[in-house]
């Protein structure tokens, strides 16, 4: 496995471990460029009562409040969970080059589903389709996304 995935991602499972400690999804982000943290998002949808509040808007968010805005098109967005539709509209709307993720989501991911919001080359402006690398630390990440089903179950 490329060994900057894997410290990536598991500075993304880091945060999904946090967002899950706040009731939340166990979804983390960090927008990496040039070795560097650029921005960083948890997600927050259930705590903040914003279905907008997904990790890697967050990320991107922060990213640009950072002043990092015109980096985002050369960085690489790490998150726990496969981008979802809205989040990868998100995405290819700030150009973001490399998309790596853990665990795909079954029916609205942006890259697995027929929703291929991610890797579609059909919306005029949208440039190149990102490089996208999924199931990087796969199993660490299903293991947080089975302990917030079963913390939803007992609840």
């Amino acid at each position: 496995m490329n060994k900057i995935h894997e410290k990536y991602m598991r500075l993304s499972i880091a945060l999904g471990k946090q967002a899950l400690q706040e009731g939340n999804s166990p979804v983390g982000s960090v927008i990496i460029h040039q070795d560097k943290v650029i921005g960083q998002g948890i997600e927050a949808g259930k705590t903040a009562n914003d279905v907008t509040y997904h990790a890697e808007i967050l990320a991107i968010r922060d990213a640009i409040k950072n002043g990092h805005k015109d980096l985002l098109k050369d960085a690489t967005l790490y998150t726990t969970h496969e981008p979802c539709i809205m989040c990868s509209y998100v995405i290819r709307h700030h150009k973001i080059s490399h998309i790596v993720y853990g665990l795909p989501v079954d029916f609205i991911g942006g890259h697995s589903s027929k929703f291929d919001v991610l890797v579609t080359e059909e919306v005029p402006h949208w440039g190149h389709k990102p490089v996208t690398v999924g199931g990087v630390l796969l199993e660490e990440c299903a293991k947080l996304s089975d302990a917030f089903e079963q913390n939803q179950k007992i609840t």
